[in-house]
């Protein structure tokens, strides 16, 4: 038996979620989104709300004296009265559609090219419910399905049936024929979307935006994104994203080493240099909550995903005046429940310090760390999400061990997921109460579906690298046979002979080389943490 085969894990039955009978706030919170267009009359057509973000949107500030605000931020968290992320723009093919699910719902992107903007449509065809996703952008600009033709402008409004005779009932302007049409902007060069189609909810960019990073939009900024579906859950996903002190261990070899920290009376250390993390949670309510971090960095959770900060000190008042800057890093992610059991994230990194870097070292180069690191811990969470579900999501703290402050953060997510959300995502339309069997390790790890496929640069680095092993292919047959014709006549002696079968033999390899690091860094790689 292969000693590998042991590291892959059988597949396993499905594993129920918990259920809970809806409150009366979450009751009524769904009860006013509007359901999915497949499952949705076609009443009436709203008109979309897309826009690019400009400049900064000024934060929310807190109205006390009002009661609605009040027992809003006492109630219940509305999950359909957000912004989701998308996709960077970066990532986002202009001449094609692009299909995405968050909260259970299916939606498509596409660009308008008659307003020069991106629209988030219903990711299904009024005619026969056929994935628009699937479908193409017309010679007029149009969204056209696929299966049956029928065409679609930024509106959500049929433009073309080509069933229908021409001097026939205009069937397509009948509001049956018309795709919910959702609210998008582009800000932070990062599509995003309101989850509900209503016409009372198209002026939602007058009410409230995404979160803003302003460094992300700062010119002396530049920003790496990335984008990566995981299987495990989004609760999953934002508590490990919150958790410091499992970097050294869950990403051993690949982030190197941290600096240990004093700790008195400290007699034991490890190689790994885990230590003490001190935290401390401020500003907790239901849009999320401030964690100082230990006399230098901060990050902030904006529910429902947003997470965003730096392990370094913010910058100071009196120094934004000054001429330099100091150095700035910042991780933020997004996080983007999907279905029970799956989550993406989003990645956008601002830095003022190497920016020449980005010059000389394309995208995909800095998505083969990244991805490592994610692979690195995936199976962990992929696993302790069942656990927790086995155990009921909503015992979390009676189930788990928290005693040390480096797991504040995760407490208070844990928290506030509880108060506010009852330990359940608000999904946008019906969902299947289990969560998906484990599959093997390779289908668990793969980064070509969840990664590359999604990844404008990563997918053209793979393109490109294909065709160079084909080209090192041929060519290492070609050498072969030239010196089977020239033997004789151009190539007379023994050094000859010796260096074209050089030739030869190191096109091979290096096409061997090449065709291992594409399936290492695109498709899947193992992480095994015995032995690292």
């Amino acid at each position: 038996m292969d000693p590998l085969s042991l590291l892959v894990p059988r597949a396993r039955p499905s594993l129920p979620l918990p259920l809970r009978a809806a409150s009366p706030a979450t009751s009524s919170a769904r009860a006013a989104a509007p359901a999915p267009r497949r499952w949705r009359q076609r009443a009436r057509l709203p008109s979309p709300v897309s826009a690019v973000a400009a400049e900064a949107p000024s934060a929310p500030s807190p109205s006390g004296g009002e009661e609605k605000e009040k027992e809003k931020e006492e109630g219940q968290f509305d999950w359909l009265d957000q912004w989701y992320p998308l996709a960077p723009v970066c990532d986002l093919d202009p001449g094609a559609p692009h299909g995405k699910t968050v909260l259970g719902l299916r939606v498509v992107a596409w660009y308008d090219r008659a307003v020069d903007e991106w629209r988030v449509f219903d990711d299904a065809c009024p005619h026969r419910l056929a994935p628009l996703s699937e479908g193409r952008i017309d010679d007029k600009g149009r969204l056209q399905c696929v299966y049956h033709g029928w065409c679609f402008d930024g509106r959500g409004s049929c433009q073309f049936i080509p069933q229908a005779p021409a001097l026939g009932p205009p069937v397509h302007k009948n509001s049956k024929a018309c795709v919910a049409s959702y609210p998008s902007v582009v800000q932070n060069n990062i599509l995003w979307f309101y989850p509900r189609a209503d016409e009372e909810h198209q002026d939602i960019l007058q009410r409230k935006r995404p979160p803003f990073i302003p460094e992300i939009d700062d010119p002396s900024f530049v920003t790496v994104y990335g984008v990566r579906d995981l299987p495990y859950g989004y609760d999953v996903l934002v508590e490990n994203l919150m958790d410091p002190a499992h970097v050294p261990y869950a990403h051993k070899g690949l982030m190197g080493k941290l600096r240990k920290k004093e700790d008195p009376g400290r007699v034991e250390f490890d190689v790994e240099g885990g230590g003490p993390v001190k935290m401390k949670i401020a500003e907790a309510d239901i849009a999320g909550f401030l964690s100082e971090q230990d006399n230098s960095g901060y990050f902030r959770y904006v529910a429902p995903c947003t997470f965003y900060g730096s392990p370094l000190p913010k910058e100071e008042k009196g120094q934004e005046k000054k001429k330099k800057k100091p150095p700035q890093f910042m991780l933020v992610f997004m996080c983007v429940p999907v279905s029970p059991g799956k989550s993406r994230v989003i990645w956008a990194f601002p830095r003022n310090v190497g920016v020449w870097l980005d010059k000389v070292i394309p995208r995909w180069y800095y998505h083969i760390g990244q991805n490592a690191i994610l692979d690195s811990d995936i199976y962990l969470l992929h696993i302790e999400e069942r656990n927790f579900a086995a155990a009921g999501i909503e015992n979390w703290q009676k189930a788990v061990y928290v005693p040390t402050s480096s797991d504040n953060m995760v407490i208070a997510f844990r928290n506030w997921f509880r108060k506010h959300c009852k330990s359940q995502v608000g999904w946008a339309a019906p969902t299947v109460g289990q969560l998906p069997e484990t599959p093997t390790k390779d289908k668990l790890m793969e980064r070509y579906w969840s990664h590359v496929t999604q990844c404008r640069s990563c997918s053209a680095a793979l393109k490109g690298m294909k065709a160079l092993e084909v080209a090192l292919q041929i060519a290492s047959v070609a050498v072969v046979g030239f010196l089977a014709v020239a033997k004789g006549t151009l190539v007379t002696s023994v050094v000859q002979r010796a260096a074209v079968v050089s030739l030869a033999v190191l096109c091979f390899a290096a096409s061997r080389w090449l065709a291992s690091f594409i399936e290492k860094n695109f498709y899947f790689q193992d992480y095994v943490h015995a032995y690292k």
